[in-house]
């Protein structure tokens, strides 16, 4: 693709549209609004629109016909039809919206706190839960309205609860299908509290079934209020359509057309809450198939160590920031069984200097960084040895002391990018939301940083990018983005776990030179994760080589290029293909 392609693709790439004006497009959901939003206006404005009591008797006028004094005429004792349906909406829409209110506070927040944190309170929420599915809710209803009187408060409130099993399902399920994402633990990383993880980046994840299942409840409750009215456990002083259905019933010989006007008020506010609820699911989770044409200013690449010759760098600073002192972690496999995957490590990053940690896959460097940053997978626990910050002994510190130095004096930029960038969220948000939790600087003021940061990445058109969502822009870019995050808040200690392996050549060589770059400018340590040899001598000072989770070999980087002294370091200098024939040299040859 030319310079010129890219621009232009840049420059037409249409604008995002928000979640009104996608809901906008949805006929069905428009119409429904429209309906809904009438019957609540005319519900509300009864006493102006109806200029009559609705229960006011007039035994002269039964059964009268359509006029301009009763435009839907009168019912058995003279009441008019018209005034007692707009205040019965009141009624009617108050169920609905108590129950809403009560079953989304008890099911979605028990829901979230049970899928995040499983442990005892999921247990005794799904028990709890599953006792209250089994209770006959209209048998409780009746019983309910016997004994405590015939009040909306009462009887809604009490099938609010009974409907909020349904909510802590179906939350507690979609939180426990994410909570291990990496975007959450990224969201851990940064400092962020468990409040703003819960209720900002997971319960975005279960907006769109719990919009249907709000819609859901709310036409169910408009329905079971009408019809515990209907079997006249309602008041009957309070107009409402279960009561005028009840009231038409009697009468359906004489005067048929009475049935019709509540049933039909009934029908369409049920009906327009479940479309309205559909298409809000899908206006919120409909993407974007466009693409942000992706692009980053060309750096210059500071000159490969030859491999074999590399030499040690000097720093001034020899104070440790991270020490590791014979490390032990294992995974819980059973009550009394656990499997050890790291034995024993021990290192120390100073400030200023990049230590490469390197080995082959499931050698143990991932554990040993997690371990040090109090985010192994569950099940993990550290069974021995100590870890120390600046000084201060982490591995045993509670997890409020450790968000207070995660995103803040310790930063991380994982392996993958695109699976640590909340899909839900533009690039900017999420890049001030972590700074702010931070540093506790102002939204302008966070702005403006990952604005410059960004630039300082080598991101054209950062206002672009903070506009842009993570499917929106290149793994390349999300992975500058990622450090610009990492580095905005100055962090003490950077832990890069593989920070370019699913890079392409070019932008993983200059992701290489941009973390260096910014880590001599910063002072900041650095401990790099990597299988690459190739990396260790572009960027690291010291390598610890791992194996089978022990650390095998320790030395500056030229000694280990020099003279390795581990058959394993060996060995894996010796898989390096730089500098070896091509294929089509060694087909030639043979």
């Amino acid at each position: 693709m030319t310079s010129l392609t890219v621009v232009n693709a840049v420059a037409h790439t249409p604008r995002r549209r928000n979640a009104f004006q996608r809901f906008l497009r949805e006929p069905m959901g428009v119409v429904a609004a429209v309906v809904l939003i009438a019957i609540v206006a005319v519900s509300l404005l009864a006493p102006v629109i109806a200029g009559s009591d609705p229960n006011q008797t007039s035994l002269g006028i039964t059964f009268a016909s359509p006029s301009l004094e009763h435009p839907l005429g009168t019912d058995g004792v003279g009441r008019d039809v018209l005034a007692r349906l707009l205040y019965g909406g009141q009624a009617s829409l108050l169920s609905g919206l108590i129950v809403l209110v009560v079953s989304s506070i008890l099911g979605v927040t028990s829901g979230l706190l049970a899928g995040y944190f499983g442990g005892w309170f999921d247990m005794v929420g799904e028990w709890i839960a599953n006792v209250l599915m089994s209770l006959p809710g209209i048998i409780i209803l009746m019983a309910s309205a016997a004994a405590l009187g015939r009040s909306i408060w009462i009887s809604m409130t009490i099938f609010g609860v009974l409907v909020s099993p349904g909510f802590f399902r179906m939350t507690r399920a979609n939180v426990r299908s994410v909570r291990n994402d990496a975007y959450v633990d990224a969201a851990r990383v940064f400092g962020l509290g468990t409040g703003r993880i819960l209720f900002r980046h997971i319960l975005i994840v279960v907006r769109g079934p719990l919009l249907i299942q709000i819609a859901g409840a709310v036409g169910l409750a408009v329905v079971i209020q009408a019809g515990l009215d209907f079997l006249g456990l309602g008041d009957p002083s309070i107009p409402s359509w279960g009561v005028m259905l009840s009231d038409a019933f009697r009468t359906i010989y004489t005067a048929p057309l009475l049935v019709l006007w509540p049933g039909l008020m009934i029908g369409l506010t049920a009906g327009a809450a479940s479309l309205i609820g559909n298409a809000l699911r899908d206006a919120l989770e409909e993407g974007n198939a466009t693409r942000v044409a992706p692009g980053a200013a060309a750096r210059s690449r500071r000159a490969r160590a030859a491999a074999g010759t590399a030499t040690d760098r000097e720093h001034t600073d020899t104070t440790p920031v991270l020490n590791i002192e014979d490390l032990t972690v294992a995974y819980q496999t059973s009550r009394s069984q656990a499997v050890e995957v790291v034995h024993g490590v021990s290192l120390t990053v100073r400030r200023g200097e990049v230590l490469g940690l390197v080995g082959e896959s499931g050698s143990g460097k991932t554990q040993t960084s997690l371990a040090a940053l109090g985010l192994l997978s569950p099940g993990g626990i550290v069974t021995g040895g100590s870890i120390y910050f600046d000084g201060k002994r982490i591995d045993t510190a509670t997890p409020k002391a450790m968000r207070a130095l995660l995103g803040k004096r310790i930063a991380y930029i994982p392996q993958e990018p695109m699976t640590n960038l909340d899909p839900m969220f533009t690039i900017g948000s999420q890049l001030v939301e972590r700074l702010r939790a931070n540093t506790r600087v102002s939204k302008a003021e966070a702005r403006q940083t990952v604005k410059e940061m960004l630039d300082r990445v080598g991101l054209v058109d950062a206002e672009r990018v903070m506009r842009s969502y993570p499917h929106q822009i290149s793994g390349g870019m999300a992975q500058r983005a990622l450090i610009a995050g990492a580095l905005s808040a100055k962090p003490d200690l950077l832990i890069a776990d593989e920070p370019s392996t699913a890079l392409d050549v070019t932008v993983q060589a200059e992701v290489l030179d941009l973390l260096r770059e910014l880590q001599q400018e910063m002072g900041t340590a650095m401990l790099l994760i990597t299988h690459n040899f190739g990396v260790v001598a572009d960027i690291c000072d010291h390598v610890a080589v791992m194996q089978h989770g022990e650390i095998v070999e320790a030395a500056s980087v030229g000694a280990i290029f020099e003279s390795p002294q581990h058959p394993y370091t060996r060995a894996l200098l010796a898989a390096n293909l730089e500098g070896r024939p091509s294929r089509t040299a060694r087909e030639a040859h043979a």
